[in-house]
């Protein structure tokens, strides 16, 4: 079954290779993420960073020994990013390699590893469903399905009126409060763009924090079960109801 499941991908992946240049399979350019040349995202695009970004990046670099001008790696690509609307073309990628004299490869190996770069158009609200172990074990895959389907669109595609995507995120660090969901926030501009956490979410919630959004409004970040306190167990505790009382003896060496 395996072999066979292998021969089929490699069928796929031919019959890309196969096609025209200027017309690139989306849905493989989104199942596997690569990078294939389109008119808003090629290395022959002019890029660079703004006049009032110039003044940042010396500042970022700064902060760094002058031999390791690498390590500003992630601090500007993410200016990149916030410059660019939200997401990172292969020439903002290049343009931060030349700042920091490396290869485009080891810029490209930073912004394909960590999810909060987009290399590709997002939305205003960039929905990203946590898909690590204990979010998958509570539900994520249906949560990702219901945001799915509610928005008519594919993973990493953007609905019509620009409005919302949907990506996945791993681990997001709060595994107790499972399963959950980011919302990058770019509606007023990808500078200054916040993350909003939305934990213990379910299929209906998911789909109204999306409606929400739509009218402007602003959901409460957290957990989304009104039994709970942050991340307490539901209905409140059962132990631990009062401080603990001090030891005996503070002095070990005099007991």
């Amino acid at each position: 079954m395996l072999a066979r499941l292998a021969a089929n991908r490699i069928n796929e992946i031919r019959q890309i290779f196969r096609q025209p240049p200027s017309q690139p399979s989306r849905a493989f350019s989104t199942a596997l993420n690569y990078h294939l040349d389109s008119p808003d995202n090629n290395p022959e695009l002019p890029w660079e960073f703004s006049d009032a970004n110039k003044e940042k990046v010396k500042e970022i670099i700064s902060h760094y020994p002058s031999n390791y001008k690498q390590s500003a790696v992630i601090p500007l690509l993410d200016l990149a990013q916030q410059q660019h609307g939200g997401w990172l073309p292969v020439s903002a990628m290049n343009a931060v390699a030349k700042t920091i004299e490396v290869a485009p490869i080891r810029v490209y190996e930073v912004a394909t590893f960590y999810s909060m770069f987009n290399r590709a158009k997002v939305g205003k609200y960039h929905l990203l469903v946590c898909g690590t172990t204990p979010c998958m074990i509570r539900g994520s895959r249906e949560i990702e399905e219901a945001l799915l389907k509610h928005l008519g669109v594919k993973r990493n595609e953007v609905t019509q009126d620009g409005l919302f995507s949907v990506g996945e995120m791993e681990c997001m660090g709060c595994c107790v409060n499972a399963p959950m969901i980011t919302v990058a926030d770019y509606s007023n501009g990808s500078e200054g763009y916040t993350y909003n956490y939305y934990e213990d979410v379910t299929p209906k919630r998911v789909v109204e924090i999306v409606e929400m959004l739509r009218r402007g409004e602003k959901p409460q970040p957290g957990t989304q079960n009104k039994g709970r306190t942050n991340s307490g167990p539901e209905g409140g505790n059962t132990t631990l109801l009062s401080s603990p009382s001090a030891p005996q003896c503070r002095d070990l060496d005099a007991c």
